[in-house]
């Protein structure tokens, strides 16, 4: 399944809930968010339905998001609906970690292969600061719970904040010194109560990790496999696990981008950026064929935007909702 710029789609991020059991400041505000009803979020049957159909079209890999998706309940048989199904090749995760540890096992033997936990700092303070909550010490433990799971990659996700120390990132670099895991920072998307804050970019990250670890070298994507998105990786002297960069802005890589998402509420979205896209969820419940809905994700891939825009000044049909509610 290709756009009209010929990129071919094979990804698609699923989200399961608008919920989440932290107040990340540049996701939700203090307060929380008014909730979706549950008779507005797709039922785990539809769901698969569009993951069956999306498949027959192409889509081969799905990461599960939110909100946070493992408030939803029983999310391992969601997971094991989509690794039955014979097209999709892999079935991922991203979490913020606080469940993890005590649905892993489920989550394992329903066949789930990587999972990404998002981590913004290892000081329990700042950790505090940022998502509202005090869970890092679950957190913690959930990272240490994944040791038993090794068939399963693991990949923290930090989003640097301007004005962070250089000791924050560093001991967070250090675990992929210590682990096989790989450490990714991933620039600041300005979605929702994104935009509130400035860049900080992969140079700036980079540089700290110079003066702490030496000099970086080009890690080689044939030692771990790099994921479905577009992360460069390196490494550093005596490092067991990698170091990721998701620069979207910096390092513009829309060129390569081969994903779409589905929001919780049965929105396919074919850029970040812009709430263009389609309902699929009205398309189900108005008793759709399967060839109707294939046509429907396939017209939306093909629309799908050159590239982003931002940076620039606002444009019209830019996307206003929080990232909880289009799906990390």
């Amino acid at each position: 399944m290709t756009d009209q710029y010929g990129r071919s789609i094979n990804y698609m991020r699923i989200s399961v809930t608008d919920r989440c059991n932290l107040r990340c400041v540049y996701c939700m505000p203090a307060e929380g968010v008014e909730q979706i009803s549950h008779s507005e979020i797709l039922t785990y049957q539809e769901i698969t339905r569009i993951a069956r159909i999306a498949a027959g079209l192409g889509i081969t890999r799905i990461k599960l998001t939110g909100g946070e998706p493992l408030v939803r309940r029983e999310l391992h048989s969601l997971v094991s609906m989509l690794t039955a199904l014979d097209q999709v090749e892999e079935v991922t995760l991203t979490t913020n970690g606080i469940l993890l540890g005590e649905q892993i096992a489920q989550l394992a033997a329903a066949g789930i292969q990587a999972v990404n936990v998002s981590l913004d700092t290892l000081d329990r303070e700042q950790y505090r600061a940022i998502t509202r909550r005090d869970g890092l010490e679950k957190v913690l433990a959930s990272l240490e719970k994944m040791k038993e799971f090794p068939q399963i990659r693991v990949k923290l996700n930090c989003v640097p904040l301007a004005g962070d120390s250089q000791e924050q990132w560093c001991s967070l670099a250090k675990l992929a010194k210590d682990r096989e895991i790989d450490v990714r920072f991933i620039e600041m998307m300005p979605v929702g109560l994104g935009k509130n804050f400035p860049l900080c970019s992969q140079e700036e990250v980079l540089r700290s990790l110079r003066d702490t670890f030496g000099s970086e070298k080009k890690a080689d994507s044939r030692e771990a496999p790099a994921g479905n998105g577009p992360a460069s990786y390196v490494t550093f002297e005596g490092f067991r696990g990698r170091i990721g960069f998701i620069s979207a802005l910096s390092h513009k890589f829309c060129g390569e981008c081969n994903r779409v998402r589905l929001s919780a509420e049965g929105f396919l979205k074919p850029c970040l950026q812009y709430a263009e896209g389609t309902d699929l969820r009205r398309l189900l419940r108005q008793g759709a064929s399967d060839q109707e809905i294939r046509s429907a994700i396939r017209q939306t891939v093909w629309e799908k935007p050159a590239c982003h825009q931002f940076g620039r000044a606002a444009e019209e049909g830019t996307e206003q909702k929080n990232m909880n509610r289009i799906g990390g």
